[in-house]
C-alpha cells in the first residue's frame, strides 16, 4: 500500500475524478465540465493522480485522454482486506457477547 495513493485520494476533488474515470477515459476539458471546476484545476489534479500513479495518460492529437488505472485500488483493497477480517472477527465476538448477556 502506497501512501502517495492515500494521499492523492484524501482530496475530494481528486476523489470525484477517479470515480468518473471508473466508467471510463476523459479529457481534462470533460472532467472540469462534469465537475464544473476550472481546466487548469483539473490538470493540477490530474498532475498529482499520475505521480500517484492512479490515472494513465494517451496523447490523441491535441488531446490527452485520462485513464483510471486499477492496480493501486486494488492493492489497496488487499491491504483493507486485513482491517475488514479484523472488523468481522470484532463483530461476531460482539454477536456472541451479547447473545451470552440475554441468555443470562
Amino acid at each position: 500500500m502506497d501512501i502517495a495513493t492515500l494521499s492523492a485520494l484524501a482530496e475530494p476533488n481528486r476523489l470525484r475524478i477517479v470515480e468518473l474515470l471508473a466508467y471510463g477515459p476523459l479529457t481534462v476539458g470533460e472532467i472540469a465540465e462534469r465537475l464544473r471546476i476550472r481546466q487548469p484545476q483539473v490538470s493540477k489534479h490530474l498532475r498529482v493522480l499520475l505521480e500517484a500513479g492512479l490515472v494513465d495518460v494517451q496523447p490523441d492529437a491535441n488531446r490527452r485522454h485520462y485513464r483510471l488505472r486499477f492496480d493501486p485500488l486494488q492493492q489497496m483493497d488487499h491491504w483493507l482486506g486485513h482491517y475488514r477480517k479484523l472488523w468481522s472477527e470484532r463483530y461476531d465476538n460482539l454477536d456472541e457477547y451479547l447473545k451470552k448477556l440475554q441468555d443470562h
